[in-house]
């Protein structure tokens, strides 16, 4: 099986295209390259470029015939960004979104993996399960749910089956430490705890007064190696998992919910550090949070989380140095 993944040589896509090579399953990437490491395309069949562009997805296809499905990373993803940039966002996420399922379409694609967010749901309800109403909060959370809202009429119209795919809070690197996170001031909650022990600068908690056990937002995290093998389920179960209706939503999830102080005490714990938490407002967009049922996932995929958030928090403390080879 060959399958072709935009956005490939970033964070998560990266980590999946490890996931799919370890399984047997050749990985094809499209990136710009805007976040994503030209290391990760070195060895592997990979293009330069961008979702929009038509000729490209042509050559892509005309020299990959048989590419059985495409997974589709490539967005931007920061919260805060989008509420100070939402024309970027929906130009790059949902237009993106749009034109390449129209290159797709011309192709002959019929299988579509497309990375959706948690943030699509929006809820106060403590655990969420696919059926629950959508309220996104944010306009990168809007653009997720407009791509979600465009994939299913489209499959239902063309017969493009998809398999939006809701991910939890991705935490963690590769266990191989082949790819991982690149950003030098990660804004996520694990890497915000990993630049203040570095620096040994106060950890700020956003927001402290939210519904939740201790104040704190709750989080649903999932190790990046996990999610990474779900697509490799997807993959290898699409048709069946897909027999039913052309558009399936799964949210691929840990299942189990961890505040943002626990996580900080988490971390503390499993790397040794002390750090000083400092508490202030919530960002423009941020909500209490909940945990992602994943139960619909293990039935249809056979998929199930591995591994835990310390592991995770292990893990991405031995790609800093990793990290820091690959840019001197």
């Amino acid at each position: 099986m060959k399958v072709l993944i935009t956005g490939g040589a970033g964070y998560i896509g990266s980590t999946i295209a490890s996931a799919c090579a370890d399984a047997g399953i050749t990985p094809v990437i499209l990136d710009n390259l805007a976040t994503g490491r030209q290391e990760y395309l070195s060895h592997r069949s990979a293009y330069h470029g961008d979702i929009a562009d038509g000729p490209l997805i042509d050559r892509i296809f005309t020299e990959h015939p048989d590419l059985s499905a495409v997974i589709h990373c490539a967005a931007l993803s920061t919260v805060p960004e989008s509420t100070t940039a939402p024309v970027l966002y929906y130009r790059e996420n949902l237009a993106g979104t749009i034109a390449l399922t129209e290159h797709l379409l011309r192709n002959g694609c019929r299988r579509l993996l497309f990375a959706s967010s948690a943030a699509v749901y929006g809820t106060t309800a403590t655990t969420v399960t696919e059926t629950d109403s959508l309220a996104p909060a944010s306009p990168y959370a809007r653009t997720k749910a407009g791509c979600e809202a465009f994939l299913h009429d489209t499959g239902a119209a063309t017969g493009l089956a998809v398999i939006a795919m809701r991910y939890a809070n991705p935490i963690g690197t590769d266990p191989l430490l082949r790819t991982g996170l690149q950003v030098d001031k990660p804004t996520h909650l694990l890497g915000r705890l990993i630049s203040a022990a570095e620096e040994g600068t106060p950890f700020t908690l956003m927001g402290s007064d939210w519904p939740t056990r201790d104040g704190s937002g709750l989080r649903d995290f999932i190790h990046v190696w996990d999610l990474a093998t779900a697509h490799v389920h997807a993959l290898q179960r699409f048709d069946e998992a897909t027999t039913e209706s052309p558009f399936l939503a799964l949210n691929i999830s840990s299942g189990t919910g961890t505040t943002v102080r626990e996580l900080a005490h988490a971390f503390q714990g499993a790397t040794g550090h002390t750090i000083e938490l400092n508490e202030a407002p919530a960002r423009p967009g941020d909500v209490a949070g909940f945990t992602l049922d994943n139960t619909l996932a293990g039935h249809l995929l056979g998929w199930s989380p591995k591994l835990t958030v310390t592991q995770a928090i292990h893990h991405a403390m031995e790609w800093r140095p990793v990290r820091t080879r690959m840019l001197t």
